[in-house]
Parts: C-alpha cells; structure tokens; sequence
C-alpha cells in the first residue's frame, strides 16, 4: 500500500475529503518528524515507539575506488512496534 492508497482508505473509513484525509496524514508526519528532530520519543500505546538511536563513527569503503572513507556518527530513525501490533500481524 503506498500513501495515496493510505488516503483513499482513511477518507471513505472517516467520511472526510480526500484532501482533508491527505493533509491529516501529512500532519502526523510532519509532527513525529519534528518530534525525533528535537530527540523526542513519540508513542502509541499498541502500536509502537518512534525514536532515534545513534550510530558510531565508522569505516566504509568507496566502492566505485575502493578507498577507504570515514563515515561520521549519526541519527537515525528506528520504530518499535507494540505488544498489540506485533499481536495483530502474527
């Protein structure tokens, strides 16, 4: 399902606009992104977590070269699902 699926589905199940649906979405991800900006936590009891974790400092290799580079530490983005979730895909 790709989001413009995601839309369709949410408008005809909340009886709102297609629009409406979109931007509702576009929001709630708008917002869980500035959340894990700031290193917050965003959770849904029974759905799951998002958070960031961060990643160390490391050696890669150009594969095009094969030189070796320093890749920098970092955030990422990481989702836990919950106990209902994880429940629900078995």
């Amino acid at each position: 399902m790709n989001k413009q699926d995601f839309v369709d589905k949410i408008a005809k199940r909340a009886g709102v606009t297609k629009k409406e649906a979109k931007e509702s979405i576009d929001t709630l991800f708008e917002e869980i992104t500035k959340a894990l900006k700031k290193g917050q936590r965003v959770t849904f009891v029974g759905f799951g977590t998002f958070s960031t974790r961060r990643r160390k400092a490391r050696k890669g290799r150009n594969p095009k070269t094969g030189a070796t580079i320093n890749i920098k530490a970092k955030r990422v983005p990481k989702f836990s699902a919950g106990k209902a979730l994880k429940n629900a895909v078995k």
